[in-house]
């Protein structure tokens, strides 16, 4: 048959007899996806994958400092910055590393020593800046991390990195992973829930740092605000009654249910939880946000502060309250630490807003007998720098982001306690060895004494129970995982 005649016989099949006559393929076609997509979800179930060991920790609690806090004025104690203040940063210590926008064309990057004395404390000798007095109470009990390191240099990318594990945002938060891979411990509260402290201004958040990405929505987390509305839309409009809602929730329960016999789309089963949740969470939440019921000793030891919704010290009292309730990944957001000027009023304002708190949830968590099963951790995206951004003076100094090394601390949950892991060199600019020789370490390669983003991620699964390289989801035809193709469990620090 000739190319024009073939042609006029493919324009004179109409769409009646295109569809009539290839009925049974598309059908085969259209059974042969939703099978894949069976298979594909079983394969992707939690129950299938194997991932669950012996647990150390039931719960973790994740108060992330947003912004990079300065080490060097905190934890990582340098007297050899306050020796050579003002001196030039040498080249050999700063080597090939990249400097941000807002640094790498001063005329000069002079070494700022820190304002604040240091002392040790605890039978661990732990250093502590004088600006952190109520740590001082709980040294004994942290497992300094001074040698973790991370890739980004930026505030988004790097915040992204630390929760989902990619600098590019749409993958799934580590508080989705874990819902995911653990389920809940709790019928009437989400098992994922987010806390961030109000009228902080400084480096925003977004909403998708807690998101599910590809995941199942009913894993994203969900936040909890101050106020007489904690969640959006959670409470009845006027003239709608509980037995009301509760019966209009079963009439679309099982609309729901009819549309999902016809599509097969687990979002709608999704949906249908998610209702169900919310119309349980009605009770419970009211019942979790309610302080009335705290003895005046709790805010006391929380201080002032925790009696104003919104707080981080009203967010630790309320992450202690969701802990007791089976929340298994609580996670706080406390912005402000992104000093680039004006460090030393900055950052002592920021210590007066978080030390009390953070010591006093450790504590309450101690006395209570849940810290054994309750990881803590404090830290925030990255650190900052040993040089001063902008101008030195004797009373005031800034510092840039900085990626290379930086300090965290952790708690509780099958950690060691009263111990420092790691180190950096004598500027406080590198990783360094356990001599004190600086190293450049990389994800590709596990080194003892460091700390990757990555590493922290699978040593907090492993915690938990999780294998973090089987705790995976297929997406678009790969496999996806919290660490990526990285990340190892550092031994080191479990008790």
């Amino acid at each position: 048959m000739s190319q024009p005649e073939y042609r006029s016989e493919l324009q004179g099949i109409t769409r009646r007899h295109f569809f009539g006559s290839t009925a049974a393929g598309i059908g085969g076609v259209a059974l042969s996806s939703l099978m894949s997509e069976s298979l594909t979800a079983a394969a992707n179930s939690p129950q299938s994958l194997g991932i669950q060991m012996p647990p150390r920790a039931k719960r973790v609690i994740f108060l992330f400092q947003a912004g990079g806090p300065a080490q060097q004025d905190l934890f990582d104690y340098k007297p050899l910055l306050n020796q050579k203040n003002g001196e030039q940063l040498p080249e050999h210590i700063r080597g090939s590393q990249r400097l941000t926008g807002m640094s790498a064309q001063q005329a000069s990057i002079p070494l700022a020593g820190s304002a604040f004395k240091f002392a040790q404390h605890g039978q661990s000798g732990a250093w502590l800046s004088e600006i952190l007095p109520h740590h001082r109470q709980i040294a004994d009990d942290l497992c300094f991390v001074k040698s973790i390191y991370t890739e980004a240099i930026n505030h988004d990318p790097a915040i992204t990195f630390f929760q989902t594990g990619a600098q590019i945002a749409g993958r799934p938060s580590m508080g989705a992973w874990l819902s995911y891979g653990l389920g809940s411990m709790n019928d009437d509260l989400p098992s994922f829930i987010v806390l961030v402290s109000a009228n902080q201004a400084d480096q925003p958040l977004y909403s998708r740092l807690w998101g599910s990405g590809f995941l199942d929505s009913k894993y994203q987390g969900v936040q909890l605000r101050p106020g007489k509305d904690p969640v959006l839309y959670l409470s009845n409009p006027d003239g709608i009654c509980r037995s009301g809602r509760g019966a209009m929730l079963d009439k679309l329960k099982t609309l729901n249910r009819h549309q999902f016999e016809k599509e097969l789309d687990p979002e709608i089963e999704s949906r249908i939880a998610q209702y169900e949740m919310a119309f349980r969470m009605q009770a419970s939440v009211p019942d979790v946000t309610d302080l009335s019921s705290e003895p005046e000793s709790t805010f006391e030891l929380y201080g002032t502060d925790s009696r104003s919704p919104g707080t981080f010290a009203a967010n630790c009292l309320l992450a202690r309250r969701l802990a007791e309730r089976g929340v298994q990944f609580i996670q706080l957001y406390h912005q402000g630490w992104d000093h680039h000027g004006s460090l030393p009023n900055a950052i002592r304002e920021q210590c007066r807003e978080t030390d009390q708190a953070s010591a006093a949830l450790v504590l309450a968590l101690k006395q209570r007998g849940m810290l054994d099963d309750t990881l803590v951790v404090w830290g925030g995206e990255f650190g900052r720098t040993s040089y001063s951004q902008g101008t030195l003076s004797v009373n005031n100094y800034g510092r840039d982001h900085h990626p290379r090394c930086f300090t965290m601390w952790l708690a509780g949950g099958g950690i060691k306690p009263g111990i420092t892991y790691g180190r950096t060199d004598d500027y406080g600019y590198n990783v360094a060895d356990a001599d004190g020789n600086p190293i450049s370490p990389t994800k590709h390669e596990f080194t003892p004494g460091t700390m990757h983003v990555h590493d922290l991620q699978a040593t907090v699964l492993h915690l938990l129970g999780v294998d973090h390289t089987q705790l995976t989801f297929k997406y678009q035809g790969r496999r996806y995982r919290l660490t990526d193709v990285h990340g190892h469990v550092v031994n080191d620090l479990l008790a």
